[in-house]
């Protein structure tokens, strides 16, 4: 290959447009890949700031305390971002019955040692000027936490019913006589007042309803007299219509003085009306007293009332568990032996309790589970 050729020298133009500015660009180039590394700024950095002398421990407290000051203004400039007042906070400081969500987070040990400072001043009974103590008790109405959430109440499941109930003495193996004959009565009451129940009480809807189908021909029938009775009817329409455009419109003229009569007339009414309302003010005036009474009665009678549903309600309780679900309790017969059944032995007890749907019914009975409805499988 040919050697290049050279630029003519002739004119100053042409010398600057053959000059190469290859490294330029590698400068230029160089220098964007440091500023892209992070190095860029390293030979401008003090020989100090980038190399340090490593002493002994002995030698080094002077260091050591250097560093510390050196640490001290950032946590310096986290504590003043905490403290600043925002301005929303600052308006809201205005107002005595609000109390602004601080806008910083706290952390938990600065809670604990809130909290201990609480302590240790309600221990040491400090005396604080009445302006602090207002500024400090006026919370807000909706009783928030400063998280913006409220606890949920706790609902109580104690029951009137004991966990365990123990049965009547006529319900053992070997009842005395007396209480045997008891707890017969109660069962043989129980069974009478269910079968009262299903007697005396509302017959159920019937599924089906007994008749006869309709035809089609009587369909027919009952259109056909329908639409006679709908004719009639617009015959009726059309007859008073005539009755009523055949008689003439008689209308009388009123004169003034008719007109003068009318006037007196409302006024008089007027004035009759204010003099009864001011008589009824008088009298309600004078049965103050009366009134008085009245309103007592009626505030003896309501507090009457509330006592008396307070304990139908209590009594509700005890006679059976609260509404859970669609189904009403209904408690488990008394397991009481028949005069025939009673052995006087362990031996030959006739096994009749289950445990298992003793506990269920206890559970029930003590409002923890819904009561469901006994479901019998048909074969």
């Amino acid at each position: 290959m040919g050697k290049a050729s050279k630029g003519s020298r002739k004119g100053k133009k042409a010398w600057r447009a053959n000059i190469s500015t290859n490294d330029i660009d590698e400068f230029f180039e160089k220098q964007t890949r440091d500023a892209h590394a992070g190095a860029a700024a390293i030979p401008l950095l003090p020989s100090d700031s980038l190399f340090y002398v490593d002493k002994p421990a002995a030698s080094t407290s002077a260091a050591s305390a250097s560093d510390v000051t050196k640490d001290i203004p950032a946590k310096r400039k986290i504590e003043k971002k905490r403290e600043k007042v925002l301005y929303h906070e600052s308006l809201l400081k205005r107002n005595p019955f609000v109390q602004p969500i601080p806008s910083s987070v706290v952390s938990k040990k600065e809670k604990k040692k809130a909290k201990k400072k609480e302590l240790q001043e309600t221990q040491g009974e400090k005396n604080v000027p009445m302006e602090d103590d207002s500024a400090e008790k006026n919370l807000d109405i909706w009783a928030g936490n400063g998280n913006g959430g409220t606890k949920a109440k706790k609902r109580s499941t104690a029951s009137v019913f004991p966990a365990v109930e123990v049965e009547a003495p006529g319900c053992s193996f070997n009842p005395p006589f007396e209480a045997h004959q008891d707890a017969l009565a109660q069962a043989v009451a129980d069974e009478r007042h269910k079968t009262l129940l299903k007697e005396l009480g509302p017959a159920p809807v019937p599924l089906i309803v007994p008749g006869e189908a309709i035809t089609e021909e009587d369909k027919f029938f009952l259109d056909a007299d329908n639409g006679d009775e709908d004719v009639a009817d617009d015959d009726g329409d059309q007859d008073a219509d005539t009755l009523v455009g055949q008689r003439k419109n008689k209308t009388k003229r009123v004169t003034r003085v008719e007109m003068n009569r009318r006037a007196r007339r409302k006024e008089r009414l007027r004035a009759e009306a204010e003099a009864k309302k001011m008589e009824s003010i008088s009298k309600e005036i004078d049965s103050l007293p009366n009134i008085i009474d009245e309103i007592a009665k009626e505030d003896e009678e309501k507090e009457k009332r509330r006592i008396r549903r307070t304990v139908v309600k209590e009594e509700r309780l005890k006679s059976g568990p609260p509404r859970l679900g669609r189904h009403k309790f209904e408690p488990a017969p008394v397991q009481v032996l028949l005069t025939e059944e009673i052995s006087r032995s362990l031996r030959k007890l006739k096994g009749c309790c289950n445990l298992a749907r003793d506990r269920y019914k206890s559970i029930e009975k003590r409002g923890l589970l819904a009561p469901s409805k006994r479901i019998s499988k048909r074969r």
